[in-house]
């Protein structure tokens, strides 16, 4: 099997974690065959505006493998985020080139800011599109024509995929390597490179977790983390208390005076946050589910899935499917661009 070429652009003052974090990722997808014998399923080719080198935001130098006009077929065409998309010249002579690809190129990806030169093409208008929360409005106020979402990880919407960029990226980019490898490579590149978990791209950018923490200044902010790795364990008040070192009393009282909430209320959030994104893979169960984020049982996990999001787990994943389909479906009803069979000069 031939490896899948993955396009990553690069131009000055790219953000180096939309760079990178994908490079990474790519690199560790491997198939063994009937022999036992490894196999890439990606070559990954940095592609320049030219051939110069490139400062990244954080200082970085990085040398492209070739430039835009040199670029071989490619399977997948990744455009990072970063403060240099907001040159003028750049996000014009990025869209020139993505339209000149679009038909030979079976996906495009945008990660952060690098929406601001796929959205100049006109092909993700009508689109449903994700990017980084602070960029949100301004991407909706440049780009009328665009359904932007400000919450979501990354999204698809035909042939194009958005994300948040950052840590987003690398959510994305094990979704892409999903798609084609299936669930068990993608897991295992997460495992390899360490990530605490394999989040879907309907997770919300800003999450339980974080916002717990941004919130706190003290010894309890150090909880969500412990509590996100437990979650299907016993996490009473006195599991918790002692963790933090305070009687059940003063740690009940204190968490409440601090956010506003109960430990139950908040454990009881970050379990159906987890099981949220867990139920968005159709081969888990509501039953496997339930066990895995911490409930006794299968009623009482939908009893209280219910109670905090007003719909049954089934019916919360049969609204994902149908969101889904209804994407493809208008993906699938739109005419092609025309694009033009020579590289523009």
């Amino acid at each position: 099997m031939s490896p899948k070429t993955v396009g990553l652009l690069v131009f000055e003052q790219v953000n180096a974690a939309d760079l990178t974090g994908p490079a990474e990722v790519f690199s560790y997808a491997n198939i063994s065959n009937s022999c036992g014998c490894e196999f890439a399923c990606y070559e990954v080719l940095i592609l320049g505006i030219t051939m110069q080198p490139c400062m990244v935001e954080c200082g970085i130098v990085v040398k492209p493998h070739t430039d835009l006009r040199g670029a071989p077929p490619l399977d997948t065409v990744i455009v990072p985020g970063g403060n240099g998309i907001r040159d003028k010249k750049v996000t014009k002579a990025i869209a020139k080139w993505l339209n000149f690809r679009r038909s030979t190129t079976r996906r495009i990806a945008a990660l952060g800011t690098g929406i601001y030169a796929l959205a100049a093409t006109g092909m993700l208008d009508h689109r449903q599109v994700a990017t980084h929360w602070r960029y949100a409005k301004d991407v909706a106020q440049r780009f009328p024509g665009l359904c932007v979402n400000a919450d979501c990880l990354f999204l698809k919407d035909g042939p194009f995929y958005t994300s948040a960029g950052a840590m987003a990226g690398i959510d994305l980019s094990l979704s892409l390597i999903e798609e084609d490898c299936g669930t068990r490579v993608a897991l295992a590149i997460a495992r390899e490179l360490v990530i605490s978990a394999k989040r879907s791209g309907l997770q919300e950018q800003y999450s339980e977790t974080l916002r717990f923490q941004t919130n706190s200044v003290s010894r309890l902010s150090e909880l969500p983390t412990w509590v996100m790795s437990h979650l299907n364990e016993n996490l009473s008040v006195e599991t918790l208390a002692a963790r933090a070192c305070l009687c059940p009393r003063h740690f009940t009282r204190r968490f409440k005076k601090e956010f506003g909430t109960s430990p139950a209320d908040f454990v009881d959030k970050l379990r159906i946050e987890e099981a949220c994104n867990r139920l968005s893979v159709r081969d888990n169960s509501v039953e496997d589910v339930a066990v895995s984020v911490g409930f006794k049982s299968a009623a009482a996990f939908r009893r209280a899935f219910q109670r905090r999001l007003g719909v049954k787990p089934n019916a919360y994943r049969r609204r994902i499917d149908s969101n889904q389909k209804s994407i493809r479906r208008i993906s699938h009803g739109r005419q092609k661009s025309h694009v033009s069979p020579e590289m523009p000069e």
